[in-house]
């Protein structure tokens, strides 16, 4: 067995064409930590932001990975690194340019490899910062090939309800759905609900703060409701039964493609929707999510179109769908010409 040499951590630093808004968070970059791990003859690559909300950073992904840095030189599996680090961006990485790296010693895809379905292109949903509601409500119509929005809330009711408002008349032929950011109280539900029926909105996305998860119970949602901070890892879904209808998946949150598939499956097992979504990155970061997607109901993977440059090649936007061409990451066809770019 060819040994794997040691691996090179970057820190990237990747701009926003413009600046970003949710609840509490003002962004204009995406600080990303990539892995890239060699063998002589293939190579994989892993590229993680981290959880923001967590204080999961770079510094703190790279120095989680220097702990581990020997042992993915001697070969670690990905077995190995679950147990080696904790769930986050690091472990992200570090999963993510393993599964690569062995699927292209293996010859076959990752998805493959994964037993995942073949890929095909899915319908993901475009973001739309929170802003003035006619600024979403443009932001909206230029989202021309758009078939699915998702719009970030701040927790002023009633200026969120203007938004959802304004963008709804906007695009009338959308599917859509909010994302609140933990951003409002139990006794916000009602109201707030109320408009996203009258609206015609697909999904609430993690209106209460994690931790206050308790405050859903015996609450009767018409629309589903998705955990997002609420589900950061596997050990977090079996208590959504009865108060969560979705878990939103994203790989920094739970370190990884390897975790990531044992959540759907799990959340499958006990009756709950599956949602793939991204803390923003390059097509290097959404290409695993990708895959995963799936196997998902719902898809949140727009992170690359916030940026102001993207990988070559990327991931492809078609007619409100998203698709990873062979070439940009998991697939055994890449090798050659990814060890001759080095």
């Amino acid at each position: 067995m060819v040994m794997r040499r040691s691996p090179d951590i970057a820190v990237e630093r990747l701009p926003f064409a413009k600046p970003f808004r949710i609840s509490g968070h003002v962004f204009t970059e995406s600080p990303v930590v990539v892995v890239s791990l060699s063998d002589g003859l293939h190579i994989g690559r892993g590229e993680a932001s981290g959880v923001y909300y967590l204080g999961d950073n770079e510094e703190t992904m790279v120095a989680a990975l220097e702990t581990v840095r020997e042992g993915l030189c001697a070969g670690m599996t990905r077995t190995e690194l679950q147990q080696a680090l904790p769930a986050g961006g690091a472990r992200n990485a570090a999963d993510c340019a393993l599964w690569e790296l062995d699927a292209k010693r293996e010859g076959v895809p990752v998805w493959k490899l994964a037993g995942l379905p073949e890929p095909r292109p899915l319908l993901t949903t475009f973001t739309l910062g929170a802003d003035d509601p006619g600024v979403m409500a443009e932001g909206a119509r230029a989202y021309a090939e758009a078939r699915a929005l998702k719009l970030k809330l701040t927790g002023d009711l009633d200026l969120d309800i203007a938004r959802v408002r304004a963008v709804r008349s906007a695009r009338p032929e959308c599917w859509i759905g909010v994302d609140a950011n933990q951003g409002f109280t139990a006794d916000e539900l009602d109201p707030l609900v109320a408009v996203l029926v009258e609206c015609g909105i697909a999904l609430l996305e993690q209106p209460l703060a994690r931790g206050r998860e308790a405050d859903l119970d015996g609450f009767k949602s018409p629309i589903p409701i998705a955990a997002d901070e609420s589900a950061l890892t596997l050990a977090d879904v079996d208590g959504l039964v009865g108060r969560f209808q979705t878990v939103n998946i994203k790989l920094d949150k739970c370190g990884g493609l390897t975790e990531a598939i044992a959540i759907a499956r799990r959340a499958r097992t006990l009756g709950l929707d599956v949602m793939v979504g991204n803390m923003v990155g390059s097509s290097w970061a959404m290409a695993p999510a990708w895959l995963l997607g799936q196997l998902c109901d719902v898809v949140d993977l727009d992170g690359p179109t916030f940026l102001a440059t993207d990988r070559t090649p990327g991931i492809a936007y078609r007619d409100g769908h998203i698709e990873c061409p062979d070439a940009v990451w998991g697939h055994n066809s890449a090798s050659r010409s990814a060890v001759a770019a080095t």
